[in-house]
């Protein structure tokens, strides 16, 4: 896709759109701007989606899409511009029945906003073909929440069956994007208390419990560094991310909610180390996998990323239910819906593990459970 810097300097990126499967409705997944992007991560996010959307019980398939444009340092027109570029590539590709994309990494509300105005030009029809929209034009409400809030409802599951709650516990969050400010925020609300958060130059550490009214000032109004939160807040610690991670705080829950691979297997011996009691990846595929094998093997309750951030997705597919309907829901209709979909992943992965591996393994359930509606599918439609 080519597009125009502020010096008028012609530039060049390049773009996916993997559609993986679509068994059990059109394919959907997000799209990530970040230099990072290449097509095997695009590749492993798409096979990942399609078993966290068959977990949700909602009919969508899996795909993935993205950049390796760095949105970070742009201006508002340079943004503009590159969106614009990247949907006169992808509209050809995409529709509100053939594959609907969303937001990830680096593209929010602004980014959709530029894509969705970008498709109706080319396309000359105002349909739900990307979700995660602004809500005077067809968003849903409790969206921007969904992640976020999806995980702290599942983990709270999985901590009920044991016999816990979020209440009282000390939670070390990673990110401070959507994910990581609403899930902070539903924990708070539910009695938790959310000592760090982090963003690629570091993290913050505020014994006191995070002053989200400050993360969200920094990140989603001033779209600043996460270090800003610790002059603004006398009490908190900035450290640098190459000295250290969130992960070496003491906490009874761990939250990793930043980007893939973010928690490796030293991470995890630290967390065990500390009597870190839950784990609930907000991040699409954040722990290594020798990380989920030693929490595995301490018995530390383990939610992984399929089941625990398919929020996000759930709602996605609640809006393409209101763009098609016509309708808007309240955010307590949606925030509702969320809930009983989580609930409904949580006992889905519960009993798949009880069947097929062991009752508190819910890697094994959410893998078992989410793949046979797939092959059950395939296998209906003549494969």
């Amino acid at each position: 896709m080519p597009w125009t810097d502020d010096n008028g300097n012609m530039r060049v990126n390049r773009g996916y759109r993997v559609q993986f499967n679509n068994a059990i409705g059109p394919y959907k997944g997000g799209l990530r701007l970040h230099p990072s992007v290449d097509l095997s991560i695009i590749k492993f996010l798409g096979f990942e989606q399609i078993f966290k959307n068959s977990l949700t019980g909602l009919p969508i398939g899996g795909g993935k899409g993205g950049s390796d444009f760095d949105p970070k340092g742009k201006s508002d027109r340079e943004i503009r511009e590159f969106c614009q570029s990247f949907m006169t590539e992808l509209y050809r590709h995409i529709g509100a029945d053939t594959d609907v994309p969303a937001g990830d990494i680096g593209v929010g509300a602004r980014e959709i906003g530029y894509m969705f105005g970008q498709y109706k030009r080319l396309k000359n029809v105002y349909e739900g073909v990307l979700t995660g929209k602004g809500l005077t034009y067809g968003g849903s409400l409790a969206r921007t929440e969904a992640t976020g809030y999806g995980l702290i409802y599942i983990v709270q599951n999985m901590l009920e069956k044991a016999g816990d709650g979020i209440k009282g516990k000390t939670i070390a969050v990673s990110g401070a994007g959507n994910v990581a400010i609403y899930a902070a925020q539903k924990a708070t609300e539910l009695g938790g208390k959310v000592v760090t958060m982090s963003d690629s130059d570091g993290w913050i550490y505020d014994p006191k419990g995070v002053d989200l009214d400050v993360v969200k000032d920094i990140k989603e109004v001033k779209r600043g560094r996460i270090s800003e939160y610790a002059d603004r807040v006398g009490r908190a610690e900035y450290h640098n991310s190459e000295t250290s991670k969130v992960w070496s705080v003491k906490c009874d829950v761990a939250l990793p909610c930043a980007t893939q691979n973010e928690l490796d297997v030293n991470d995890a011996k630290t967390l065990i180390k500390n009597k870190v009691k839950a784990v609930g990846e907000g991040a699409n595929m954040p722990s290594a996998t020798e990380a989920i094998n030693a929490f595995q093997a301490a018995k530390v309750l383990f939610m992984p990323a399929k089941a625990a951030n398919a929020g996000g997705v759930a709602v996605s597919a609640l809006e393409m239910s209101q763009n098609s309907q016509r309708l808007a829901w309240s955010f307590d209709e949606v925030d509702s819906k969320l809930k009983g979909i989580m609930k409904g992943i949580f006992d889905k992965t519960s009993e798949a593990a009880k069947q097929f591996s062991s009752p508190d393994d819910y890697v094994s359930g959410a893998n078992i459970a989410g793949f046979l509606k797939v092959a059950q599918a395939m296998i209906a439609q003549g494969v």
